[in-house]
């Protein structure tokens, strides 16, 4: 791989900002179990989320707003 491949993949590689969140990404940002955000799901009370292949992610835009409604 050349220099301008390399540089050009790290540059095109999403943020941790730009990327979706795991369940222990979601767990970690609201400290609560990631049973408890499996639970929330089943009963359509958390965050909302997607299936992306056989893993679930969410949308931090979405977790954050799911949160300044739950503050409000």
């Amino acid at each position: 791989m050349t220099l301008k491949a390399t540089v050009s993949a790290i540059t095109d590689a999403p943020s941790l900002s730009d990327r979706l969140w795991s369940v222990q990404d979601v767990s970690a940002y609201l400290g609560v179990p990631v049973e408890t955000l499996y639970r929330w799901r089943k009963n359509r009370t958390g965050p909302p989320a997607a299936r992306v292949g056989r893993h679930l992610r969410y949308d931090p835009v979405d977790v954050r707003a799911w949160v300044r409604a739950r503050v409000a």
